[in-house]
């Protein structure tokens, strides 16, 4: 566990459980997602889904009232399970009972059972959603959570272009509808002779720095807001009321919400443009519990009904948003921003929702993967989506980047269950099949996530996650009716395990051109 010098005696004291009496490591790591590699040659793998992992069982003791409003912002569990029964979050891995001296399974009961915190496990919640920095190169390293980036559900973690003698901006999303984008900026400023030095590294550049939350303004401009316990609007904070620096660190999603960041379409992950230093997020999608017409801002503009009535409302398709700092520096404070493209089936209204005018050689819907290529300058964008499978599976396309401002203003009419209103934004150059096309289609229930290029940009391995994430149980049917059984059924034909004889798994796929040419060019 790492954080900044001045405030570790404070995260200490909330990372403080029965496992580490002092606060001073955490247990393992949860639900990583979407990693991204550092300057250093060390990785990122960011705790995403980690929430729900945790339980109070009957008629346990709860923790402090301060500690149960941290929770629910968060999404963990912050009321005991009625008489046994009541909702088990997660997988319920607060119920078996451990080996004699173990506390396996204990630490997922977030009760305040003992005297006190260094004799439970309720501080357990706080140990998880951060930035795990491991470094694959070195098997001795130990791998260190970076408090100073923030405590949400991470997606991804991507650095600004490098500058010598300047700081490094690490940009992140919050994983969930209605979060925020984040970034990190270190205090330290960029030296190149610190390339592959590992877990050294890490420790000069993202344990002190500054954390900040986005704010996309309605006239295209942005601001990044400091998450800082000097602020006004964070140390006034009357929901949750902040102490020290080591709160808003942990409790970060309620720092967000003190300073008014923008509330986005569920951010995941972001990349960074090698041509330009231009940052593209992911905004994946957004119900109509926080979408509705009125309830939109220019940079969450839409609020629709899918067209054919079949797969959700609210902003069930999803967008891509970017944005410039301004002069193109990592310390900035402001921005600005514009759409890049809107995900939208392809017969879908070309005033309203189809707006980037996406054919079906390019429809697409719910972005959730983003990665430029160093060699082309293509950007792929990859799909985990369940508003568009009533006709499609998810998939990979490849685009050209353009930059912001190519675009113009659009006025959005939006129309919800008989409510309409209208919504000013910002868009990118729409998008013809010139500059975005569908690359690939993943088999059945499948996510398309996780994307990689060898240095010669004539090999893509991309991750095929979960297919068949419905398919029922072997035996409940035989023949996996209008399921899949990738990657058997002719993709890996007698493999053991596979097909109708076993179960779809997830792989890595490799892809090369027949000619043996750069892909994408």
């Amino acid at each position: 566990m790492t954080g900044p010098a001045a405030h570790l005696a404070g995260i200490k004291t909330l990372f403080q459980t029965k496992f580490s009496t002092d606060g001073s490591k955490a247990r393992g790591t949860l639900n990583n997602c979407g990693s991204g590699p550092t300057p250093w040659g060390t990785f990122l793998t960011c705790e995403e889904n980690w929430a729900v992992y945790f339980n109070m069982p009957a008629n346990a003791t709860l923790p402090d009232a301060k500690t149960l409003a941290g929770r629910t912002r968060y999404g963990v569990a912050s009321t005991a399970l009625a008489g046994g029964a009541g909702k088990l979050l997660g997988q319920g891995w607060h119920t078996p009972v451990d080996a004699a001296g173990e506390t396996t399974f204990a630490r997922w009961n977030a009760a305040a059972s003992g005297a006190t915190a260094a004799d439970d496990f309720r501080n357990e919640p706080h140990t998880f959603g951060y930035n795990l920095e491991i470094d694959p190169a070195n098997p001795n390293s130990v791998p260190a959570k970076r408090v100073s980036m923030g405590r949400f559900a991470h997606e991804a973690a991507v650095y600004s272009k490098l500058v010598a003698g300047q700081p490094i901006a690490f940009y992140m999303g919050c994983d969930s509808r209605n979060e925020y984008i984040y970034k990190f900026v270190s205090k330290e400023n960029w030296n190149p002779a610190d390339a592959g030095v590992g877990m050294a590294a890490g420790d000069k550049y993202l344990n002190e720095g500054k954390l900040y939350a986005a704010k996309f303004n309605d006239d295209g401009t942005g601001q990044w807001l400091e998450l800082d316990i000097s602020v006004a609007a964070i140390k006034n904070y009357t929901t949750f009321a902040f102490t020290n620096q080591a709160e808003v660190l942990v409790f970060t999603r309620h720092a967000a919400d003190a300073v008014g960041a923008t509330k986005m379409d569920r951010p995941e992950w972001g990349s960074v443009n090698p041509a330009n230093g231009e940052v593209y997020f992911c905004l994946t999608n957004n119900s109509s519990t926080f979408r509705k017409p009125g309830t939109t801002n220019a940079a969450n503009p839409r609020a629709y009904e899918d067209p054919d009535g079949k797969k959700g409302s609210g902003n069930p398709n999803g967008h891509i948003i970017r944005f410039r700092e301004s002069n193109n520096a990592s310390t900035a404070t402001s921005f600005q921003w514009d759409i890049f493209v809107f995900g939208s089936e392809e017969d879908a209204q070309k005033d309203s929702v189809n707006l980037s005018q996406l054919t079906g050689n390019n429809s697409f819907s719910s972005p959730d993967g983003l990665w430029f290529s160093p060699v082309t300058g293509i950007l792929w964008i990859q799909t985990d989506d369940g508003a568009f499978t009533d006709e499609t599976n998810c998939m990979l396309l490849a685009s050209v980047p353009g930059a912001v401002g190519d675009g113009g203003i659009w006025a959005v009419p939006n129309s919800m269950a008989g409510t309409t209103a209208t919504q000013t934004t910002f868009v990118g150059g729409l998008l013809g099949e010139s500059r975005l096309r569908r690359f690939l289609v993943g088999p059945k229930g499948a996510e398309v996530t996780g994307l990689a290029e060898t240095a010669d940009g004539k090999t893509l391995l991309v991750n095929i996650q979960h297919p068949g994430e419905d398919t029922p149980a072997i035996g409940a049917d035989a023949n996996f009716t209008h399921q899949s059984q990738w990657p058997g059924s002719g993709v890996m034909t007698g493999v053991a395990g596979y097909g109708v004889a076993g179960r779809p798994r997830s792989a890595t796929i490799v892809i090369t051109r027949t000619d043996g040419g750069v892909i994408g060019r």
